[in-house]
């Protein structure tokens, strides 16, 4: 295997030759960069859990590059399952389903069910289908961190590792995929995503119903996640405009990069307006981007408007309220 040094681009041949030696490779799919080993590996594992600081108990997704393949990593996919395998494969969802008795546990954070996903990303598909096998895949970043949407992200986070880095630009869904289970005799999701709720009733005439306490434990599960250095504060407008008129009446050395469609004119010289879209697709496409630009430029929050609801706004609000620091600011 040739050695590519720490925290360094690689091709897919030398992915995966890493990936069948043991080691770990960063690749690219629609939704975020995951930290890829080899699912049947126990060390590989091993180190997936090592190099992000997770808790073991905490279950990693296993991409596959085919339906086909992905049944034979579960002991039986119900009609659900199968249909909404059917429909949003290749994509960004991941279902929940009774594992294979072959799957480690590991992957499974010790639980009899695992998630397993498609990735529509071309470059992951040639890497999956190369590899021939299930590579576990969390995102690509330090537990409870922001996620990573570029090949540069990756190398900022995990400097000193000796990490293979697949690059496959920029991810275009920018949010981590949407968790079903469908483990049980209901649907629910237990993670939003770019697959609505709404797509999954279109499809299947069943609205599925929330994480419970009773749900398998997923990858993204936590209360505080995916959250940058700068405090994430989500505002109405009216808290919004209170927000700049206390800005404006105080000196301290808080730095607000405000992230909202039509950003107000004349705003105190410690807020910076970076206009988004008010498309929730759109914005999720940005989201982790903005996270990173503002600690990379020293701000000390990051604010948005509160998402409207439904449709892959739940999916931004979660994120954002994941981030978010509740404190006065």
């Amino acid at each position: 295997m040739p050695n590519t040094g720490p925290g360094m681009i690689v091709d897919v041949e030398q992915a995966v030759e890493r990936l069948r030696a043991g080691e770990l490779v960063a690749f690219p799919t629609e939704t975020v960069y995951g930290l890829g080993a080899d699912a049947l590996n126990r060390s590989a594992i091993g180190k997936v859990f090592s190099a992000k600081g997770r808790p073991p108990d905490h279950p990693l997704i296993v991409h596959l590059p085919n339906l086909d393949l992905a049944q034979k990593w579960s002991s039986g996919f119900s009609n659900s399952a199968l249909r909404l395998a059917t429909e949003f494969w290749p994509g960004p969802l991941t279902l929940i389903v009774k594992r294979a008795e072959f799957v480690p546990l590991e992957v499974t954070g010790g639980q009899e069910t695992v998630g397993l996903r498609v990735p529509s990303h071309p470059v992951a598909q040639e890497l999956l289908s190369r590899f021939g096998g299930g590579i576990a895949g969390p995102s690509a970043n330090r537990f409870g961190k922001v996620s990573s949407t570029s090949a540069d992200d990756v190398l900022r986070e995990f400097p000193d590792s000796n990490l293979g880095v697949l690059d496959g630009g920029t991810c275009v869904g920018g949010i981590e995929s949407t968790i079903v289970d469908c483990s049980g005799d209901s649907l629910a999701i237990l993670r939003p995503g770019l697959v609505t709720a709404e797509q999954i009733f279109e499809s299947l005439g069943i609205m599925p119903r929330g994480r419970e306490a009773s749900s398998p434990r997923t990858a993204g599960g936590h209360q505080t996640h995916y959250s940058p250095s700068a405090r994430v504060v989500i505002l109405s407008p009216v808290e919004l405009d209170i927000l700049i008129a206390k800005v404006a009446g105080a000196e301290s050395g808080n730095r607000y990069m405000l992230c909202v469609a039509g950003a107000p004119s004349g705003l105190p010289r410690q807020m910076k307006p970076v206009p988004v879209s008010g498309d929730p697709v759109e914005l999720a496409s940005r989201l982790y981007s903005l996270f990173r630009q503002a600690d990379r430029e020293g701000y000390s929050h990051i604010v948005f408007l509160q998402p409207e609801p439904g449709g892959v706004g739940v999916a931004i609000a979660d994120r954002l309220n994941r981030a978010a620091a509740r404190e006065e600011v």
